[in-house]
C-alpha cells in the first residue's frame, strides 16, 4: 500500500501536471508507475501531453520533494491522516465524476458511502446574524433528513452551515485550501474536531501547504463535485462562493440560492443566481422537490420516512401569555430595549425580567447597544 501511495504523490510532484491530465494519463496508462516507465514517445501520443511534461515524468525527483513524501508517508503510517487516491474504493464516488477530480485527497475524519447524498452549503465570511441563522436551520434540516452538508471551514456562513449540520446529529464535509495538518482559520479548531467526529476533512495540498487565496477557486471546485447541488445563502456579487456556483455549473450540479433583502449587499450574489436560472430556496423542501429525481431509490424512500422530522422536531420551550407578546415583538433584525419598552405597556423592569426569561430559554439573544434578536427562524 505504501509503496503504491509513493507513486501516486511522486507523480503528483510533477512540475506541469495539473489534475485533468494526471487524470487523463492516468485512464490511458493504469496506474503512476506505468505511466513513469513509459517511454516518451507513447506518453506524448497517447497521454497527448507536450515532449517537455513527458520528459520531465521520466526525470527522478530532487531530493527535497522525495523527503517531502516521505514525511507524509511516515504521518499516514503515524495515523495523523489518511491518503486516498483516484484508485482507492473509498475515493468519493461523485467527485471522481468531475473533468479534474483531485487525483489524491489527504483526510482526517471518515467518509463513508451516505456521503454520496450531499449538498454544498457555501457563502459569505461576513455573513449576517440573519444569514447565518438561516444557513444554520436550513443545513440542520437538510442533515436531519440524511444529506451530507459540505462546505469549507470558512468563517461566517460556511461554520453556520457545518454548525446546523453537527447540531442535527448529521454528517458534515469541509475541504480545506491549504495542507491536512493546517488550521485555516485558526479559531476553527473546536469546530474542525466536531467535524472529524461526525464527517471528514479533505484536502488535495500536500501536507505543509499554505492558505494561499488561490487555492480556494481550486478547493471550491471540490466542495461542488461532492455534491449534488451547491446553496448560496449570502454573498456580494463578488464572493467566491459564485465561484463554486459556476464550477457548480459545469459539473452539472444543482444551483440554489436564497433571497433576501435587496439593499443588503450580501443578498446581490443569490439574487444574481437567481436571475440567471438558480432554484429560488425558501425551505428544505424547496432543495429536496429539485433533486428528488436524482437521488438513489433507496434514499428516496428513506426521505419519505425523514420528512417527518422536519415537522416532529422539538417545539420551542412554552411560554406565558407576557413572553409570547414580547417574543412576537422580536425577529432576526436587531431590536433595540427602547423600541421593546415603546411597543408595550410594561414597565422597564418588567420587559428586562421577560427578556432575561427568554434568554434563559435561548430563544433570543442580546447583542452590544442594549438590542435583542431572535436565535432562530419562526
Amino acid at each position: 500500500m505504501t509503496s503504491s501511495l509513493q507513486g501516486w504523490l511522486e507523480l503528483l510532484a510533477v512540475k506541469g501536471l495539473g489534475p485533468v491530465t494526471y487524470t487523463r494519463l492516468i485512464n490511458r496508462f493504469g496506474s503512476p508507475d506505468a505511466i513513469r516507465s513509459s517511454n516518451l514517445r507513447a506518453l506524448i501520443e497517447e497521454g497527448e501531453i507536450s515532449p517537455s511534461l513527458a520528459m520531465a515524468l521520466q526525470q527522478p525527483l530532487p531530493s527535497e520533494a522525495q523527503e517531502h513524501i516521505s514525511k507524509e508517508l511516515k504521518a499516514v503510517q503515524a495515523g495523523r491522516f489518511s491518503i486516498l487516491t483516484l484508485a482507492d474504493p473509498q475515493y468519493p464516488a461523485r467527485l471522481k465524476t468531475i473533468t479534474d477530480p483531485p487525483p489524491v485527497l489527504w483526510c482526517t475524519g471518515q467518509l463513508q458511502n451516505l456521503d454520496q447524498q450531499a449538498l454544498a452549503v457555501v457563502g459569505s465570511r461576513n455573513g449576517s446574524h440573519i444569514g447565518r441563522t438561516f444557513t444554520r436551520q436550513l443545513s440542520g434540516d437538510l442533515a436531519a433528513l440524511g444529506f451530507t452538508i459540505v462546505s469549507g471551514l470558512a468563517r461566517g456562513i460556511d461554520a453556520a452551515a457545518h454548525e446546523g449540520a453537527l447540531g442535527s446529529s448529521g454528517r458534515t464535509l469541509a475541504v480545506l485550501g491549504c495542507g491536512i495538518d493546517r488550521l485555516y482559520p485558526p479559531e476553527h479548531g473546536p469546530l474542525r474536531q466536531r467535524i472529524e467526529q461526525q464527517g471528514a476533512v479533505l484536502s488535495e495540498f500536500p501536507m505543509g501547504t499554505p492558505p494561499h487565496s488561490y487555492h480556494f477557486p481550486q478547493r471550491n471546485r471540490v466542495i461542488s463535485g461532492l455534491s449534488l447541488g451547491v446553496i448560496v445563502t449570502e454573498a456580494t456579487s463578488r464572493s467566491g462562493s459564485l465561484i463554486t456556483a459556476r464550477m457548480a455549473l459545469e459539473q452539472n450540479r444543482e444551483i440554489f440560492a436564497v433571497p433576501g433583502n435587496v439593499t443588503n449587499p450580501l443578498t446581490r450574489g443569490p439574487h444574481r443566481l437567481i436571475k440567471e436560472g438558480a432554484k429560488l430556496v425558501e425551505n428544505p423542501l424547496d432543495v429536496v422537490e429539485e433533486i428528488l429525481p436524482m437521488l438513489e431509490p433507496s434514499f428516496r424512500d428513506h426521505l419519505e420516512k425523514q420528512q417527518l422530522a422536519l415537522q416532529s422536531q422539538p417545539s420551542a420551550p412554552s411560554l406565558g401569555p407576557e413572553e409570547q407578546r414580547l417574543f412576537a415583538c422580536l425577529s432576526l433584525e436587531p431590536v433595540s430595549l427602547d423600541d421593546l419598552i415603546s411597543q408595550g405597556s410594561y414597565a422597564p423592569s418588567e420587559v428586562m425580567s421577560i427578556l432575561l426569561s427568554l434568554e434563559i430559554k435561548g430563544l433570543i439573544k442580546q447583542i452590544p447597544g442594549l438590542q435583542y434578536l431572535r436565535m432562530s427562524i419562526g
